[in-house]
C-alpha cells in the first residue's frame, strides 16, 4: 500500500481540551404473558439526566436520535467497517465485520424496544455505540492490548467505546467526545452489568465524577441494547462459521436449539440448499430468543410491580433477559461455536498473528512514541507521565482498523504476517 493511499490514523485529541415471517414464525413472534400497555419502564427523554455540557435542546429530535445521529457520525463508527467481528476483512466480502454486527444489534435492539414499550431511539443509540472501542482484530486485538499494558491497567473494549464518545471523537467547537446523554453513557458503563470493580483508571474516575451509580442495573434500554448483543452475535457467527466451512449444517444437530429448527425447516421445505437451510434456521433462530426475552421480561416486570425506570435500576435482578431455559441453550450453542469456530485452528492461526501484530505496535509505541502519526507523537512528547503516554498509546492503536494496523507494522517491522 502505497502512504499516498495509506488509511489515515486514528484521529487524534486536540491538546484543549426481518423479511416478513411464515405462519409458522408468526406463531413465535407473538410472546406469551402481560402486554405493556404504556412505557411504564421506559427512559423518558424529557426526564433524561442531561449531557455534561449543556446544550439548547434540538427543535427537531429528542435527546436520545440526537445521540443516535452523533454515533452514526462519527469517524469511530466509519472506522469498525474495517474491524475483525470474527474473520478479517480480507478474507471474504460476505462476513461480518464490527460495523455490520453493530446494525444487526441495533436492528435486534429495535425489535426488542418496540415489543417492550421502551425508547427505540436510547436503545438505538447505545447498541450502535456499543463497540466504538474495540481495537482492529477483535478480542484479539483486545487481549493483545491488555496484555501489552498490564502494567499501566491493561485495556477493556468497554472502557474505550467511553473514552471514544468523551474524549477522543473530535468534532464539535465546545467539547470533546459527542457529548452523549447521560442515559446512553450508562448504557455503555453497563453493557456487561453493574460495575462492582474495575482495573481501568479511566472508567473508576469517570463512574465516581459522573454519577453513574454503578453498583445499580442500567436501564431497561441498555439492558435490551446489551442483549441484542448476544442475540445478534450467535445467529451471524452460525452464519459466518457456515460460510467459512468450518461448519456444516448437519454439525448444528448436536445443538439442541438448533437441531430442532433445522427439523422444523427441512419437514416444512425438504431439502434446501445450504445458503437457503441456513437462513431459514437463523431467522428462526432470532424469532425465538427475541420471543423469549421479550416473554421473560414482561413476566418479570409484572412479578416486580416495576413502574418506572427507576424501578428497573433498582431491581434485584436483571429485568430485560432469557428465561433460565433459553439461557442454558444459548450457553451449550456458544460452547459449540467456541469449539467449532473461535478455537478453529484455521482461525486460531489468522489470530495467533494478529494478537502479535497488536502486541509488537503497543511495544514498539511506548518504546519511540516519535513513531506515531505526528498529532500523537506530540501528544506523547508533552505528557511526561509514562502511564499517560501508555494510554495515548493505547488510544492510538485501539482507534486503528485492520488494515492500518497491518500498514503500520509494515512500515516499522522486516516482517509482517500476512493474516491468511
Amino acid at each position: 500500500m502505497s502512504a499516498a493511499h495509506r488509511e489515515p490514523a486514528p484521529e487524534k485529541p486536540s491538546a484543549a481540551g426481518p423479511q416478513q415471517p411464515d405462519q409458522a414464525t408468526t406463531r413465535q413472534v407473538r410472546a406469551p404473558g402481560p402486554a405493556l400497555t404504556s412505557a411504564t419502564i421506559a427512559s423518558r427523554p424529557e426526564a433524561s439526566r442531561g449531557r455534561t455540557i449543556a446544550e439548547p435542546d434540538c427543535p427537531m429530535r429528542s435527546p436520545f436520535q440526537r445521540d443516535r445521529d452523533r454515533v452514526i457520525h462519527s469517524s469511530a463508527f466509519r472506522r469498525l467497517t474495517y474491524k475483525t467481528q470474527v474473520f478479517v476483512y480480507h478474507e471474504g466480502d460476505h462476513y461480518r465485520s464490527r460495523l455490520t454486527h453493530s446494525l444487526e444489534v441495533a436492528q435486534v435492539a429495535r425489535a426488542l424496544a418496540r415489543m417492550l414499550v421502551l425508547d427505540e431511539d436510547l436503545t438505538e443509540a447505545i447498541a450502535l455505540a456499543h463497540d466504538l472501542g474495540h481495537p482492529p482484530f477483535g478480542h484479539t486485538g483486545e487481549r493483545a492490548l491488555d496484555r501489552a499494558l498490564a502494567d499501566a491497567g491493561g485495556f477493556d473494549h468497554n472502557a474505550q467505546s467511553l473514552r471514544v464518545v468523551t474524549e477522543l471523537e473530535q468534532k464539535y467547537a465546545l467539547f470533546d467526545g459527542m457529548n452523549l446523554s447521560w442515559e446512553v453513557r450508562e448504557g455503555l458503563v453497563k453493557h456487561n452489568g453493574p460495575v462492582h470493580e474495575t482495573r481501568s483508571r479511566f472508567l473508576a474516575d469517570y463512574i465516581a465524577a459522573h454519577d453513574m451509580q454503578p453498583t445499580v442495573f442500567a436501564s431497561a434500554e441498555a439492558q435490551a441494547a446489551a442483549i441484542a448483543d448476544d442475540i445478534a452475535y450467535t445467529n451471524h457467527d452460525i452464519d459466518d462459521g457456515l460460510r467459512a466451512g468450518l461448519l456444516e449444517p448437519s454439525d448444528l444437530r448436536a445443538v439442541d436449539l438448533v437441531g430442532e429448527l433445522l427439523d422444523e425447516v427441512t419437514d416444512r421445505y425438504g431439502m434446501l440448499p445450504d445458503g437457503r437451510l441456513v437462513y431459514e434456521v437463523n431467522r428462526r433462530l432470532m424469532t425465538r430468543m427475541i420471543d423469549d426475552a421479550v416473554a421473560e421480561t414482561r413476566g418479570r416486570v409484572a412479578a416486580g410491580g416495576l413502574a418506572s425506570s427507576n424501578d428497573v435500576r433498582a431491581a434485584d435482578q436483571m429485568t430485560v433477559t432469557f428465561s433460565p431455559r433459553m439461557a442454558a441453550q444459548i450457553a451449550s450453542l456458544r460452547a459449540f461455536l467456541y469449539a467449532t469456530v473461535y478455537r478453529h485452528p484455521s482461525v486460531m492461526r489468522v489470530m495467533d498473528d494478529a494478537e502479535q501484530i497488536v502486541h509488537d505496535l503497543v511495544v514498539r509505541f511506548r518504546a519511540a512514541p516519535w513513531e506515531m502519526s505526528p498529532s500523537w507523537a506530540s501528544s506523547a512528547r508533552e505528557t511526561p507521565d509514562t502511564t499517560a503516554r501508555a494510554q495515548i498509546v493505547s488510544d492510538y492503536v485501539a482507534g486503528m482498523t485492520d488494515r492500518y494496523a497491518l500498514a503500520e507494522h509494515r512500515r516499522l517491522f522486516d516482517a509482517t504476517p500476512d493474516l491468511r
